[in-house]
């Protein structure tokens, strides 16, 4: 009998216990906020990054909380294709977008962007600025509202072409009306009639297109703020893009500071005569040399002008953040910052970026979490992470699912271990800079007609002298890929026909970065044996080379 009365009292005792805890009410763990900075042509030339010049004290703060990437890499050096790569999850060819005028959902009708995928699983999703290319802003799939439109935001003064100074917008204006009489209406799109190369003019923040967006991204914050949803914020910066056009005040900031010029003015010795373009981008604006030298006076000019406008962005970057402190969210906030790609300042003798080289693929990229150990804040990784990435790792940090098609790969270990052993190659690709447009399109008619037909004619005799017997013009200008895979050592790039994987390479490049960091000598010639070796793990790809989690 006492036997039973106690197995009664110990299911009395249970009984209970389950009782209490199904009445118990359970608050659900909040998804984090995610804030996804994404910043124009920027390479990493800030203070973070060990720029000696550049006046960035916000991007600089942001790494010391969270971690530095120093060897982040865009898959491809060019605007379009490789923000639609990041915001897909998926590879330039892969998609089919290795230029700027092929929008990624007509060609990939039932593709799941990120914030696409994110808004599937309960979050709001808005941009400001340039999150996608514009024109392929994917606004019915990709985006759960708009950004704020109220009267707590000023209408942004009109603009031709972000010019202030009347003489400026007058410029533009005749240069455009010349060559669309003469080319047609895509003859602007194609990179021709142009305005100055940069303006400061004086004028506040919110009166150029990266101040007004920042402020837009920030009211629109603070509506999602008061909602039960997390939030997916895309912020994009225009800048430090050409133009390179900002208040007058970010001039003024570098007129003191001794802007050293790179003194790489030629490309590697040996290197691929078609891997270098002739800074056509530059050219293109009406106060910059057709052809020949640009002066060291104008080349200093140009590098404070880029370096003014990252200036701007780091302000404006300083000012969302700040707002993300004062309304109470940066503790349940993801913030990730990340350039589409860098930028040639003269470097290896050019202007811009579309190329497979080093200066051109390198991006900054820096990742904060609510969560993340105090003992990373503030350090830097070495790890090969590719932009790619940037889609599995948002899905894991936010806890949710990753898409299977997905050719990145997650590095939510590094946020916690910034030094296991991760990716043994990182790869990018671009097709055939010299004898292609700077958005990597086809060369238009005005381009070979205008000031940059002796320009191409002079890139493409030097072509011919170093391929000799493979010259073929259909091959070189429309159907030539460098494919470029930098490992922890080497950058090593093969040139070969994009449509024909199994057609045999034209060219090898090859660059060794503990000896020659800035790519100054191809030497694949001399080493057939690392180029027999590193062929190898090129043809694994991206999945071959990813890294091995236990």
């Amino acid at each position: 009998m006492k036997r039973i009365n106690i197995l009664i009292l110990i299911n009395i005792f249970l009984f209970s216990c389950k009782a209490q805890i199904e009445n118990l009410s359970v608050e659900p763990v909040k998804k984090p906020n995610i804030l996804f900075i994404a910043i124009d042509d920027l390479r990493p030339e800030i203070g973070a990054y060990g720029s000696e010049v550049a006046i960035t004290p916000n991007m600089d703060a942001l790494a010391a909380e969270g971690l530095l990437f120093n060897n982040a890499y865009c898959q491809e050096a060019i605007c379009s294709p490789s923000r639609a790569s990041v915001m897909t999850g998926a590879r330039p060819e892969t998609i089919k977008v290795i230029e700027n005028f092929s929008y990624f959902r007509d060609l990939n009708p039932d593709i799941v962007t990120l914030p696409q995928h994110l808004q599937s699983v309960g979050y709001e999703t808005v941009y400001a600025g340039k999150i996608f290319h514009p024109g392929y802003t994917d606004e019915e799939l990709s985006w759960s509202r708009r950004a704020y439109s109220g009267p707590k935001v000023e209408e942004m003064p009109e603009r031709v072409r972000g010019y202030v100074l009347a003489e400026n917008q007058e410029i533009f204006r005749k240069n455009r009306a010349e060559v669309i009489a003469k080319y047609g209406e895509n003859a602007p799109r194609n990179g021709l009639g142009k305005g100055p190369a940069y303006e400061f003019a004086d004028a506040p923040d919110n009166s150029y297109e990266d101040g007004h967006n920042t402020e837009l991204a920030i009211e629109t914050m603070k509506e999602m703020a008061q909602n039960d949803k997390p939030f997916f914020l895309g912020l994009g910066f225009l800048k430090p893009h050409l133009e390179w056009i900002a208040p007058k005040k970010y001039w003024d900031m570098y007129e003191d500071v001794d802007l050293q010029l790179t003194d790489q003015h030629e490309g590697p010795v040996n290197g691929a005569t078609m891997g270098l373009h002739a800074s056509f981008e530059l050219r293109a604006r009406a106060d910059i040399p057709n052809y020949g030298d640009i002066e060291e006076e104008q080349a200093k000019n140009l590098k404070r002008a880029y370096l003014a406008t990252v200036s701007y962005v780091d302000a404006q970057i300083g000012k969302m953040l700040k707002a993300l402190e004062e309304e109470g969210l940066k503790d349940n906030t993801i913030v990730m910052l990340w350039s589409d790609h860098g930028w040639h300042l003269g470097d290896m003798g050019i202007w811009g970026k579309a190329t497979n080289y080093e200066i051109a693929t390198r991006v900054p990229l820096i990742v904060s979490t609510p969560n993340m150990p105090n003992a990373v804040r503030g350090s830097k990784t070495n790890a090969l992470v590719e932009l790619v990435d940037m889609y599995p790792t948002l899905c894991e940090l936010a806890g949710v699912s990753i898409p299977e098609r997905i050719e990145g790969q997650s590095f939510k270990p590094l946020l916690t271990n910034p030094n296991m052993e991760w990716k043994t190659a990182a790869f990018t690709q671009f097709p055939s800079p010299a004898l292609r447009e700077w958005a990597a399109n086809p060369l238009s008619k005005g381009m070979r007609e205008t000031s940059f037909g002796p320009l191409l004619k002079e890139v493409e005799e030097r072509i011919k002298k170093q391929q000799g017997n493979k010259w073929n013009r259909d091959l070189f200008e429309n159907r030539l890929m460098g494919y470029s895979m930098r490992t922890s050592q080497y950058r090593f790039t093969v040139w070969k026909d994009y449509t024909d994987q199994k057609s045999k390479p034209v060219f090898f490049e090859l660059y060794d970065h503990k000896n020659d960091p800035t790519e100054t000598v191809n030497i694949a010639n001399e080493n057939p044996k690392i180029v027999e070796e590193l062929l190898v793990q090129f043809n694994k790809g991206w999945q071959g080379n990813m890294a091995k989690l236990n």
